[in-house]
């Protein structure tokens, strides 16, 4: 199983206890991305600590207590603060101006999400695969947070990372894939990472749109969002502020699926990620045909898909490509299912047509009923 980590407190003192509790693994995360970076950028750790570096003043700026999370998690781990701003910038690190010299070899993201809103009470589902290099399988973490200044949360995310799928005591779910396109460019703005801890701090779905309307982001991003009064919205994101998000309503079965390309037919710019993983297409394609012969609001119909290989080795189910270099090997790291009106977590340790989808303790701990410590 992934370890389980709890945190409560202040910002200082969750990010310390988490860097604590996650220190192995958080180190390995550190040692895994000065290798991809040198690897993909041909830069050494003190290059990337000085990419790093401009991304600061912009988490600052958008919110003070996501730079103290990081402190909080270098000192727990003891390692230092640009090491655990690096590995939070590196969707961004990978795009900036020098990485992008070596384009043709960038990492094939692959991950594929939902969201269904029923119209007959049944409760509302979002989820996703995610599928990532396979050093992940060593560093991912379950996080179960009890901010004092914010809603509780869990997330199953990269140790040293804030966050990324997950769900708060609101019944606000977060799902999400990379995107790609001409704009990324390694401007400092606010990174991918913390965005998704952001959104994990509202109480509503439109308090979680304001959240990316209201900062200049640096990368491109899909956000998919849902809540359980039965709200649910896409957002395709490029650089830049407010006027750059792109938003899809659920469709008239209730259903959004995203991979790992562009939607929305008036998003201007060329679509790298389309080039970079040209299986995106087919496994929306596989999705939405598989969604067809199933019930698209039954979570079991979910943990099928999830699970489901046509398109082997790159389908929903990713698997590590034979003869490609360990640098370049993807895999489906974890699956997630969540019920935003249970507070119900099921979670894959691994690729779920490996192991079974097994039940995470989060809605005693959402609801408040247990303890944080």
């Amino acid at each position: 199983m992934f370890p389980h980590v709890r945190t409560s407190g202040s910002a200082h003192e969750r990010g310390r206890q988490y860097g604590a509790m996650a220190a192995a693994q958080v180190r390995r995360s550190i040692k895994a991305y000065a290798n991809l970076f040198e690897h993909y950028a041909r830069w050494d750790w003190e290059s990337v600590s000085r990419e790093a570096q401009r991304f600061i003043a912009p988490i600052e700026e958008f919110g003070p207590q996501y730079l103290e999370e990081m402190r909080g998690i270098a000192a727990g781990a003891s390692v230092e603060l640009l090491d655990i701003v690096a590995i939070n910038v590196r969707t961004e690190v990978m795009y900036a101006a020098k990485a992008r010299s070596a384009a043709a070899v960038l990492p094939h993201l692959e991950c594929t999400s939902f969201a269904a809103v029923p119209d007959d009470g049944r409760p509302v589902l979002i989820g996703q695969n995610w599928d990532w290099k396979t050093h992940a399988s060593d560093t991912t973490v379950v996080l179960q947070c009890a901010p004092d200044d914010g809603p509780r949360f869990v997330t199953v995310v990269e140790a040293g990372l804030l966050a990324k799928t997950g769900l708060n005591e609101h019944g606000l779910g977060v799902a999400t894939n990379a995107l790609a396109s001409d704009r990324d460019t390694g401007d400092a703005g606010v990174p991918y990472h913390v965005l998704l801890r952001a959104l994990l701090a509202a109480e509503s779905a439109p308090a979680a749109l304001a959240t990316l309307q209201r900062p200049i982001r640096s990368s491109s991003a899909h956000y998919l969002l849902a809540h359980r009064d039965g709200l649910a919205l896409s957002v395709e994101a490029l650089p830049g502020s407010f006027n750059q998000l792109y938003t899809a309503a659920p469709d008239d079965d209730g259903m959004l699926l995203h991979t790992n390309h562009l939607i929305h037919p008036r998003i201007p710019g060329v679509d790298v990620g389309l080039w970079l993983m040209p299986d995106s297409p087919f496994r929306l394609q596989r999705a939405r045909q598989f969604l067809r012969q199933h019930d698209p609001h039954d979570a079991s119909t979910y943990e099928q898909l999830l699970a489901d290989h046509v398109g082997h080795p790159s389908g929903v189910c990713c698997h590590p490509v034979a003869d490609a270099i360990p640098a370049q090997q993807d895999a489906t790291i974890f699956s997630i299912v969540m019920d935003l009106e249970a507070l119900s977590v099921r979670l894959t340790d691994g690729p779920p047509c490996a192991g079974p989808f097994r039940s995470l303790d989060s809605e005693s701990f959402l609801s408040g009923r247990e303890n944080p410590a």
